[in-house]
């Protein structure tokens, strides 16, 4: 991936101005949904796909997916009414339009104190806002670059990173390394107590073990419990100018995946470009709906400028749609709009800042007075009086301002001497709300990375998910080796039925090769 030639720079600007649709409804994957790959419909004769054609045909669909020929083609599974309690990962960072270096370590923001079987993670700015960017082409390579990290990232065998550390200290016959979890804040003892029926008690036990080693030693731990390293697949991801968002999830969960689509709002320059907006992905879980939203909102500390952002989110309310062609009998309707859904996440730079004409706010950052500068907080404050997220939920912040350091370091911009450093007071404008049952936040903390002049902030999530009465039926499957993944452009209008005699056809192909 990387930018588009700039010959083709009049078409793009063109369809961007004129706010024509061109790709919004595209996304990659590392699997096939309806066959299409590098935006073409794989035929009978592609190699590794199969086609999968439910025994009711009239009423059902055909879906073409990644994981080579299965002997059988339909399998009887019985009712499931149990639910699925899982953990999910979500976070959102700005990085300031810098591309990531090779050395860039992200497993710290990835970290958390129990394992996730999810993980959705929110970027903006990934390349600059400039002229170009926005008003042209769209430059891929970075994203590309992201995912590359993120890959690496989540199937890496964390024993492996820190094996030496442990070596001088422990017998080469029991070198194993214990997963660990940077955990800040530090957690208090009922606090502990209390996240013991949320996590799991082989979790808890780790959890445990770890606010241990912190209180007696700042040195690796090493034990003989060696988790099994799952393995995480790209799900869904989109770019929208410097917005960018994916999520990756546990290599056997996807089969329980449908209805991936995505959709875009821009809310940048005349109210629909994209360097201000919103990407959402909208997926489903056995019978549970999510929805993830990362938005990057209307900067800004002047005052008045809170009532634009609260504009930003009711216009990516209104304007964001999920387009469904076809529909399973057996399954409700899938959802449309982002309240369609059972669970939503809203991630991403937010923009809210500090109340302007707080002559204390500068005497509260010295002395690390978070709950007083909170109660400045333009999105509570705007929250509280009804006129923004209205019955959404945001958990208890216990971290600083994550906005605006000055560059690779930990001094806030407002401390600057700089005369050519814009001063700006800090502020949390990177947040994570929810809404939704069946949610509830375990962990809201941030990243101590120098990388840009945002932290990271992530969150992890007890998630509970309805299996439902009826299993879904799609064969797919994570692709055998991550060396050779490539990317997948699906098209949103998933589930497109084929004509029976070309599936016929399909089918006698495929059997034929027994």
């Amino acid at each position: 991936m990387g930018k588009v030639s700039k010959f083709s720079w009049p078409k793009v600007i063109v369809r961007k101005w004129l706010n024509i649709p061109g790709g919004t409804d595209e996304f990659h994957s590392d699997y096939a949904i309806n066959g299409k790959i590098d935006e073409r419909r794989k035929s009978c004769s592609d190699e590794d796909h199969y086609v999968y054609v439910p025994e009711d045909f009239s009423e059902g669909w055909l879906m073409e997916a990644a994981g080579g020929i299965k002997p059988t083609l339909a399998l009887e599974t019985p009712p499931v009414t149990d639910s699925l309690n899982l953990r999910m990962f979500v976070g959102t960072w700005n990085v300031g339009g810098k591309s990531p270096h090779r050395g860039l370590n992200i497993r710290d923001w990835l970290r958390s104190p129990s394992p996730a079987d999810i993980y959705v993670l929110g970027f903006q700015e990934i390349v600059p806002l400039n002229a170009g960017n926005v008003l042209g082409a769209e430059d891929n390579s970075p994203a590309a670059q992201w995912l590359s990290l993120i890959r690496q990232a989540l199937n890496t065998n964390p024993s492996d990173l820190e094996l030496a550390q442990c070596y001088n200290s422990m017998s080469p016959t029991s070198l194993q390394l214990e997963q660990q979890a940077s955990v800040k804040p530090r957690v208090s003892f009922p606090d502990l107590l209390s996240m013991e029926d949320e996590i799991g008690k082989e979790d808890f036990k780790r959890l445990i073990s770890s606010s241990l080693s912190e209180e007696g030693s700042s040195s690796p731990t090493c034990m003989s419990i060696s988790p099994k390293q799952q393995r995480f697949c790209l799900a869904a991801s989109k770019q929208m100018v410097g917005l960018f968002l994916c999520v990756w999830v546990r290599a056997d969960l996807y089969q329980h995946i449908s209805n991936l689509k995505v959709s875009c709002v821009g809310r940048g320059i005349m109210g629909y470009l994209g360097n201000k907006g919103s990407i959402s992905i909208s997926m489903t879980l056995h019978q549970t709906t999510f929805c993830f939203v990362c938005t990057h909102l209307t900067s800004g500390e002047k005052e008045g400028d809170e009532i634009r952002r609260n504009s930003d989110v009711a216009e990516i309310l209104k304007r964001t749609r999920f387009s469904h062609t076809l529909r399973d009998r057996k399954q409700r309707l899938p959802p449309q709009t982002i309240f369609d859904h059972d669970k939503i996440i809203w991630l991403g730079d937010l923009n809210y800042r500090l109340a302007a004409g707080c002559a204390d706010t500068y005497e509260l950052l010295k002395k690390n007075d978070w709950q007083k500068l909170l109660e400045k907080d333009q999105l509570r404050i705007e929250q509280r009086a009804g006129r923004v997220f209205k019955g959404w939920e945001e958990g208890t912040i216990y971290f600083a301002p994550t906005y605006k350091y000055l560059a690779d370091s930990d001094d806030y911009a407002v401390q600057t001497s700089n005369p050519k450093e814009k001063r700006r007071f800090p502020a949390w404008c990177d947040r994570i709300l929810w809404k939704g049952e069946g949610l509830k936040q375990m962990w809201y903390s941030r990243g101590e990375s120098r990388f840009s002049d945002h932290r990271p902030v992530y969150s992890l999530f007890s998630v509970q998910v309805n299996l439902g009465k009826y299993p879904m039926s799609i064969a797919r499957s994570c692709p055998p080796t991550l060396s050779k993944l490539t990317a997948c452009v699906a098209k949103v209008q998933a589930e497109e039925l084929l004509l029976i005699s070309r599936a016929q056809s399909c089918l006698n192909n495929t059997t034929s090769k027994f």
